[in-house]
């Protein structure tokens, strides 16, 4: 078994610069979560040089849709959903501080190129897993957008959040170059 790398967030160039495509890591700390609409709004407000909802500047989004908790829970399932919706947004919001993404699927040469040359990296969850990565967030506050339902903006604190690294800031790609997950 190959060794489980342990991240905390925020993150910075230097942790960024140690991960490679295919590293199995855990991560801990806050995570916010964004999709298709909380991006086309944060995209708007950098575009009109306003304030967004929180500070980007060493941060990583989640891009995932939490369902709603049952009693006694801090969310729902909470699985990660097609990344490559985002791939318009995502060098934008990586040149305004953004550290990295969590999600599925590959991302284009455009965020290969901009993680890069932002230094960011890009993760990838295990898709159908979405009941066993809720166990890993501790907390959950809506943040920004609660008209977008669970597409909102939300804070996450999470806890040792299983992924694998799939693009890293070195243009490594699982996907392209046939690296293996380091299981």
């Amino acid at each position: 078994m190959k060794k489980i790398i342990h991240i905390s967030t925020p993150l910075s160039d230097a942790t960024i610069k140690k991960l490679r495509a295919g590293n199995n890591v855990r991560i801990s700390g806050i995570v916010y979560t964004a999709r298709d609409a909380a991006h086309k709004k944060l995209t708007e407000l950098l575009e009109k040089k306003t304030q967004l909802p929180f500070d980007l500047n060493g941060q990583l989004i989640y891009y995932v849709g939490p369902t709603p908790a049952k009693p006694g829970q801090v969310t729902g399932s909470a699985g990660p959903t097609t990344s490559s919706r985002m791939n318009k947004f995502a060098p934008l919001l990586l040149s305004f501080g953004l550290k990295g993404m969590i999600g599925k699927g590959e991302m284009d040469s455009g965020v290969t190129e901009a993680l890069k040359k932002y230094c960011g990296v890009y993760f990838t969850a295990t898709g159908g897993a979405a009941a066993l990565i809720a166990h890993c967030i501790t907390k959950m506050e809506l943040l920004a957008y609660p008209e977008l339902g669970p597409e909102a903006i939300y804070r996450l604190t999470v806890e040792d959040f299983p992924c694998f690294v799939a693009q890293d800031c070195y243009g490594g790609n699982i996907y392209m170059n046939r690296i293996k997950y380091q299981i």
